[in-house]
């Protein structure tokens, strides 16, 4: 009961931050990009809470768990990702737009744009899908709620919470969150390692393929994790819409260090105490191992304070990440096509209810999927292939043109609908076929078609 007492304390604290913050919502700048007001150390904090989510602490852990360190190759590719992000964070916050789709209007075409929207929602209501199916996990875990029970609970909470404020709010207590998930984390992880007997014992107790950096897993095999980590990474909506909450070109860039330190940190921390869990408890669910650990391989005050830290987590992501299909919705569908004159008033009402819908929508998907990482690579994928290699092409090839950026977009996303409705034929990730037909029309349309004017890629250019 103790468990549960500490979670419901800290949602209360996160409500009533977001209520404090609520009071600044005067605009749609305000709802969608905090009034383009962002510190480096907002930014930081905002940036990392929102991308270590239950993929990390749910699909990561438990792949770390079954495989050991190999597992840190689901997280490799995001690390790769943030280095090239470093490069174009600046040129981002510069175009002072709203979303991704934004830029892929200006980059290409009004289709692109919606094209853009079609898959930011599709991917993105099943990312919040699989935050509420780990917020079943935990009330379950806690409380012995029934977890279609917990999940309606998650799914309600984290729906109010982002109607509540936008992203000034999720901006600002995410910064909390970020703070008490590396606190929790950082605590948690000397007391269970002296719990299994130290490093060295820990060790000896473990197969020796899954001291290995590659374990069982071939090339193949690994890139397949790496892959739609890194492609959804670079080419994601919310981290793009916090680049334009920053207050300038400079912040944003620097937000990056701080990002790129931070994650490498958690994440790693994140499969080492996974790997620590897997030795103490052997017979558990593998996507259980945190929570599991945190309640019985902790003293209670710090088993509060990391379970706080794995909501955090969870609330963090959910609410980033069902803001940003909402504001694509209104920003890309709404006001651009069917109501351009719509009132700011209006503009936050609209936003507060596709808020509530696609939030809908995503509970709705939960029943799809079996486990977190069947819906993290799912998502990842959608969203890596459809969407990434366009926008990458926006700001490094001038050659891209509006029909390859148009075709690459619709070619990836329906191969990944295809391949994942036919099962994987051949045993094949669908990362493989969809990226490779992503670029490929990508790639093959634009050098087939006339180059684009100059006013196209200027302003994309370093």
């Amino acid at each position: 009961m103790v468990y549960f007492v500490s979670v419901i304390i800290y949602l209360v604290i996160l409500i009533v931050v977001g209520a404090w913050r609520s009071r600044a919502v005067k605009s749609q700048d305000d709802f969608m990009v905090a009034g383009r007001r962002l510190s480096t150390k907002v930014l930081v904090g905002t940036l990392l809470a929102t991308w270590i989510g239950s993929g990390s602490i749910i699909a990561s852990a438990g792949l770390a768990y079954d495989k050991g360190f190999s597992a840190l190759w689901f997280d490799a590719g995001v690390w790769v990702a943030l280095i090239i992000l470093y490069l174009i964070a600046g040129r981002v916050r510069r175009f002072g737009q709203y979303t991704v789709p934004d830029i892929l209007e200006v980059r290409y075409n009004a289709t692109a744009r919606v094209l853009g929207t079609i898959v930011t929602i599709i991917a993105y209501t099943a990312i919040v899908s699989y935050q509420f199916r780990a917020g079943g996990m935990v009330l379950n875990m806690i409380a012995g709620i029934p977890m279609k029970e917990g999940m309606m609970i998650t799914a309600l909470f984290v729906i109010g919470y982002t109607v509540l404020a936008g992203m000034i709010s999720v901006a600002y207590t995410d910064v909390v969150n970020g703070v008490v998930m590396t606190i929790g984390l950082i605590i948690a992880f000397p007391f269970l390692l002296d719990k299994a007997g130290g490093w060295s014992q820990m060790t000896a107790a473990l197969p020796p393929v899954k001291l290995s950096p590659m374990g069982d897993l071939s090339i193949i095999d690994a890139l397949a994790y790496a892959l739609p980590t890194m492609l959804l990474l670079l080419g994601e909506s919310g981290m793009y819409q916090r680049f334009f909450s920053a207050k300038d070109e400079k912040t944003a860039k620097k937000s990056v260090i701080g990002w790129i330190i931070g994650t490498v940190f958690i994440e790693t921390l994140i499969v080492v105490i996974a790997i620590i869990g897997s030795t103490l408890f052997t017979d558990i669910g593998s996507e259980m191992v945190i929570l599991h650990s945190v309640q019985n391989g902790l003293p209670v005050v710090v088993g509060c304070l990391t379970l706080a830290a794995v909501v955090a987590v969870i609330v963090s992501t959910a609410d980033s990440f069902l803001l940003v299909p909402a504001t694509n919705f209104m920003r890309d569908i709404y006001q651009r096509f069917i109501n351009p004159d719509v009132t700011q008033k209006k503009m936050i009402l609209y936003s507060r209810l596709a808020v509530v819908v696609l939030g809908i929508i995503a509970y709705l998907q939960i029943q799809f999927f079996s486990k977190v990482l069947e819906m993290a690579l799912y998502a990842y994928t959608m969203y890596g292939v459809g969407l990434t290699p366009a926008v990458m092409a926006a700001f490094f090839w001038k050659r891209a043109t509006a029909a390859g950026g148009v075709s690459g977009i619709a070619g990836g996303m329906l191969m990944t609908l295809i391949w994942e409705i036919a099962g994987q034929p051949f045993g094949l990730a669908t990362i493989y076929p969809a990226l490779g037909t992503s670029l490929l029309l990508l790639i093959v349309v634009s050098l087939a078609t006339p180059r684009p004017s100059d006013e196209k890629w200027k302003p994309f250019s370093a």
